[in-house]
């Protein structure tokens, strides 16, 4: 039996990364949505909401770089180009979203897309063994169940 460079089974390995990847292409195109609305939103929420898209982008930023870190030392090779970020991911560009209520509630949408696909991550990485991975995502589920709550209040 097979092992990585951390002592993990090259077989099982390979199927998280294959989770881990469509993590990193959905958190790409997530990013990119939050730049967009960064720049795009206006009204009387601008300074709070462009303020908050921004904090939001450079937390998914961390996790972009961390998730395909960890592809790395799992002995794989990270999804790096926008056509396979599009191809795997189930979260979609926000094109033409213009109203800071729409913005609002493709983040919370975004980010609920993002939580179901980093709880499927740790269940496989917990049946692997596998630490790292599952300390990674428990982070991120963490807070990304406060930000929900966040912007689901705000919503009301």
């Amino acid at each position: 039996m097979a092992t990585n460079e951390i002592g993990l089974k090259v077989t099982d390995s390979k199927a998280l990364v294959e989770q881990l990847n469509k993590l990193l292409a959905n958190y790409e195109i997530y990013y990119q949505n939050l730049r967009n609305f960064h720049w795009n939103v206006s009204g009387p929420n601008f300074f709070e909401l462009h303020a908050k898209f921004e904090e939001l982008y450079n937390e998914a930023n961390d996790a972009i770089d961390e998730t395909a870190e960890r592809i790395l030392t799992l002995g794989e090779r990270p999804l790096s180009a926008f056509s396979e970020y599009i191809q795997h991911s189930s979260i979609q560009e926000a094109l033409e979203v213009s109203s800071p209520k729409q913005m609002v509630e493709t983040v919370r949408d975004n980010l609920n897309t993002l939580l179901k696909l980093e709880r499927e991550a740790l269940e496989t990485a917990a049946s692997q063994g596998d630490e790292g991975t599952v300390a990674l995502m428990s982070d991120y589920i963490t807070s990304k169940e406060k930000v929900i709550w966040m912007l689901s209040a705000y919503l009301k």
